[in-house]
C-alpha cells in the first residue's frame, strides 16, 4: 500500500453515505467558494483602497492598516481553524465562520469610523482566515483515493486562481458597477452560494466537547497576539523603514518572542493545534520551507507587473486585468490536469515539481527584460509560463506532503501549511516593496549622476523636470528587472532541494 493510500479516510461518511454522491461533493464545492473568498475578500478590497480611501476621507496611510489589520486577522486564524472545526463540528464550525464574513460584508461599507473599521477589517480577516484551512482538511478526510488530488487540486486554486481574478473582480466592480462598496458585497453573492451547498453537503458529524479541557489555552493566549503583531509589523515593516524604526523593533520582538513561546508550548503539549513534530519528516519539513520561498515567485506573477505597469505608464486597475486572468482562468483546469498526471505511475512527483520551478524562474527571467516601453503584451510569455509553472509546483508539492501523514494527522498538516502559506504572503509583499524601494533607490541616484554632468554640459535641450521623469521611470525599470533576476535565481535554486525530497509512488488505486 502506498503512502497516499495509507493516509485515505474512510470512503463512507457517518451514516453510510457513499463519498461520490452529488451531496457531499456539493458541500466541498462550498467549502471551496468559503475558501475562494477569503482569498477575494483580501486581495480584492487591497486593490481597490485607493478607492475606498478616497471615499471615507482617508490617506494612504491609514488606508495601509485596515489592509494590514485583515492580514493579522487572517494569520492569527491558520494555527487554530482545524482544531475547532473538529471540536465543533466541521459544518457547523464552517458555516458560522461563514456566516459571520457575509454579514460583515455587509456592514463594513457603511461604517465610517476609522477605529470601528479596523476593528471589524481584522475581525473579517480572523474569520475568513479560518475557513482557508477547513478546505485542505475536508478533502484529506472525505476524497478518498482516486480523487483525493483532484480535492488537493482544488486547494491550490485559492493560491493560483483567487488572487489572479481578484484583479478583474477588483475592475468590474470599480469601473462597470462605479459602486466600491462592491468590492465588499461581491462576498455576499459567493456566500449565497457557498452557504447553502455547505449546510446540505458536508455530513453532519457530533461535535467533540470534550476536547475543550483539553486545548493548549495558554499556549494560545501568547500565539494569538504574538501572530497578530508579528502580521502588522511586517505589513508596515517597508512603509516605517524596517529595522530603523523602533516601532518595527518592538514588533519584530514583542510578536516573534511570543510566537516562539507559543511553539515551545505546542511542541510540549499533549494536545497542540498544529503538531510541530510533523516537520521533522522530510516531505513536510523541507516541502513546507521551499513552499514559503515559492510564494516569493509566485507573488511576481502579478502582483510585480501591474505596480511596474502601474509606475511605469500611470495604468489603472482595469487596463491591467489581463494579467490576472492570463494567469488565473488556465487553473481551473490545469490543477487537475496535474492531479492526473501524478496517478500516472511513470511520473515522479519531485521532477514535477522541479520542472513548475524551473517554468516560474524563465517567466521571471522573461519579464526580467522589460523596458519603459513595455504594455500588458509584452508581459504575456512571462505571464504563460507562471500560468504553467503555478500548478505544477503546487499540486506536486501538496501531493508529496500529505502522503506522508496518516488520517489523523490532517488537521495538523492543514494548519502548518496554512500557516506558513499566510507567512509566505506577508512576507513576499513586503520583500517585493522593501526589493523595489532599495533598488529604485540605488538605481537613481546613478541616473541622476549622470544627469548632472549631462546638464552641466551645453546645449542639451532638455529640462530639469523631463529629465527627472526619465530617471524616475528608468530607475523603476531598473528596479524591477532586478527583482526579477533575484527572484528567478531563487526559483532555480529551489530545484535541487525539491529533488531531495522523499520519492512517493503515484497512488495505486482502483475507481470504485
Amino acid at each position: 500500500m502506498s503512502a497516499a493510500q495509507a493516509a485515505a479516510p474512510s470512503a463512507t461518511p457517518q451514516g453510510g453515505q457513499s463519498i461520490y454522491d452529488w451531496r457531499v461533493l456539493s458541500g466541498l464545492l462550498g467549502i471551496l467558494l468559503a475558501a475562494m473568498m477569503s482569498g477575494l475578500s483580501n486581495r480584492v478590497v487591497g486593490l481597490g483602497m485607493t478607492d475606498i480611501s478616497g471615499a471615507l476621507g482617508i490617506d494612504h496611510d491609514m488606508a495601509g492598516w485596515l489592509d494590514s489589520a485583515y492580514a493579522a486577522g487572517e494569520l492569527a486564524a491558520m494555527p487554530f481553524a482545524t482544531w475547532f472545526a473538529i471540536t465543533f463540528s466541521l459544518r457547523r464550525f464552517h458555516l458560522g465562520m461563514q456566516v459571520v464574513v457575509v454579514l460583515l460584508a455587509l456592514i463594513i461599507p457603511e461604517v465610517t469610523n476609522y477605529q470601528a473599521l479596523l476593528v471589524l477589517r481584522g475581525l473579517q480577516g480572523l474569520f475568513a482566515g479560518a475557513m482557508i484551512p477547513l478546505l485542505m482538511m475536508a478533502a484529506l478526510r472525505f476524497l478518498p483515493a482516486p480523487i483525493r488530488l483532484h480535492g488537493l487540486a482544488l486547494y491550490a486554486m485559492t493560491a493560483t486562481l483567487a488572487p489572479n481574478v481578484a484583479v478583474w473582480i477588483a475592475a468590474y466592480c470599480l469601473d462597470t458597477l462605479h459602486d466600491w462598496r462592491w468590492l465588499y458585497w461581491q462576498l455576499v453573492i459567493i456566500g449565497a452560494i457557498s452557504i447553502p451547498l455547505v449546510a446540505w453537503g458536508v455530513p453532519k458529524m457530533p461535535p467533540a466537547y470534550e476536547r475543550i479541557k483539553q486545548g493548549n489555552w495558554i499556549g494560545m493566549l501568547i500565539g494569538f497576539p504574538g501572530l497578530v503583531i508579528i502580521a502588522l509589523t511586517t505589513s508596515q515593516a517597508v512603509r516605517l523603514d524596517w529595522l530603523n524604526s523602533s516601532l518595527v523593533q518592538a514588533g519584530f520582538v514583542t510578536g516573534g518572542g511570543l510566537f516562539l513561546l507559543f511553539l515551545i508550548s505546542e511542541w510540549f503539549h499533549p494536545a497542540p493545534f498544529i503538531k510541530l513534530q510533523l516537520l521533522g519528516r522530510r516531505n513536510l519539513g523541507l516541502g513546507f520551507t521551499v513552499f514559503f520561498c515559492l510564494l516569493l515567485g509566485m507573488a511576481a506573477g502579478v502582483g510585480l507587473p501591474m505596480n511596474l505597469l502601474s509606475g511605469m505608464q500611470g495604468f489603472r486597475i482595469e487596463q491591467m486585468t489581463g494579467l490576472g486572468l492570463i494567469v488565473g482562468l488556465p487553473q481551473i483546469v490545469l490543477g487537475s490536469v496535474m492531479a492526473i498526471l501524478l496517478y500516472q505511475r511513470w511520473v515522479d512527483a519531485r521532477y514535477l515539481f522541479a520542472c513548475g520551478l524551473f517554468l516560474i524562474a524563465m517567466g521571471c527571467l522573461t519579464n526580467s527584460h522589460l523596458t519603459s516601453e513595455w504594455m500588458v503584451d509584452q508581459f504575456f510569455i512571462g505571464q504563460v509560463l507562471q500560468t504553467l509553472g503555478q500548478p505544477m509546483a503546487v499540486v506536486p508539492l501538496l501531493f508529496l506532503g500529505t502522503s506522508v501523514v496518516q488520517p489523523f494527522e490532517g488537521p495538523f498538516v492543514s494548519g502548518i501549511i496554512n500557516t506558513m502559506r499566510a507567512f509566505g504572503t506577508l512576507f513576499s509583499g513586503a520583500m517585493v516593496g522593501e526589493l523595489m524601494h532599495s533598488r529604485q533607490t540605488f538605481h537613481s541616484e546613478i541616473l541622476r549622476g549622470q544627469t548632472s554632468y549631462w546638464l552641466s554640459q551645453p546645449d542639451t535641450g532638455a529640462s530639469v523636470g523631463e529629465l527627472g521623469r526619465i530617471v524616475n521611470q528608468q530607475a523603476l525599470v531598473l528596479a524591477g528587472a532586478d527583482i526579477y533576476e533575484i527572484y528567478g535565481v531563487l526559483m532555480l535554486l529551489l530545484i535541487p532541494l525539491v529533488l531531495c525530497l522523499k520519492y512517493i509512488p503515484a497512488p495505486q488505486v482502483k475507481p470504485e
